[in-house]
């Protein structure tokens, strides 16, 4: 890339993007950085400022990461997109590839790994740790072995509903958290135990802790 890199973060986390931003401004000193703490906002900047790259995190307000996607990719193609996110990595990572991304970092990834996933973002254009490509050889191989009963066959809501009730959160504090309505949540709740073949939480949270082995 000859010109000055500009990147826009996104994560309505004021210390996470501070951090951030300082590793960039040492990774690179020219770098012109825009920050923003909800999808709203990022979209605003995308429909009047070229970047080179957007970082995101999944989890802020006033939007969803696979609208954000969208968006970038309609109104700026070129742009990379890199997922910043404390989700499991072996179980995010690909979902949010095949959506569009262009890499993943996990949230608690060192210095080295966050230095290197900015130069290869920023450089290549890809990114994705040795871990995902890993886990993305073994889902390919788990599709061609595995029934259907599998944690793969979970759509994102899904997967995002199961994950919140491996926590042990009440349904109620479910919805509240992704907005919304408590039926809702329990439908999910019902399709991930029809899907998966199982009638409890203690399954439910069996098969994730094997599912992760």
């Amino acid at each position: 890339m000859q010109h000055d890199p500009r990147i826009l973060v996104a994560d309505d986390h004021g210390i996470v993007r501070m951090g951030l931003i300082q590793v960039i401004q040492r990774l690179k000193p020219k770098a012109i950085l825009t920050e923003v703490n909800d999808y709203e906002t990022l979209y605003a900047h995308i429909g009047k400022e070229k970047y080179d790259l957007a970082i995101i995190d999944v989890n802020m307000p006033n939007g969803t990461v696979q609208e954000a996607i969208e968006i970038i990719k309609i109104k700026q193609p070129k742009m990379k997109i890199l997922i910043f996110s404390s989700q499991d990595e072996q179980l995010y990572a690909i979902r949010y590839l095949q959506m569009g991304a262009d890499g993943f970092l996990h949230k608690l990834s060192s210095s080295e790994k966050i230095n290197k996933a900015l130069n290869t973002m920023l450089e290549d254009g890809k990114y994705i740790s040795d871990e995902v490509r890993d886990a993305m050889v073994m889902s390919t191989l788990k599709k061609q072995n595995s029934s259907s009963a599998s944690i793969e066959s979970l759509s994102n809501r899904e997967l995002q509903v199961a994950n919140k009730l491996c926590e042990g959160i009440p349904l109620k504090e479910v919805s509240d958290q992704l907005n919304l309505h408590t039926s809702t949540i329990s439908t999910y709740k019902n399709r991930v135990f029809e899907k998966l073949e199982i009638s409890s939480i203690p399954e439910l949270i069996e098969l994730f802790r094997m599912y992760n082995q």
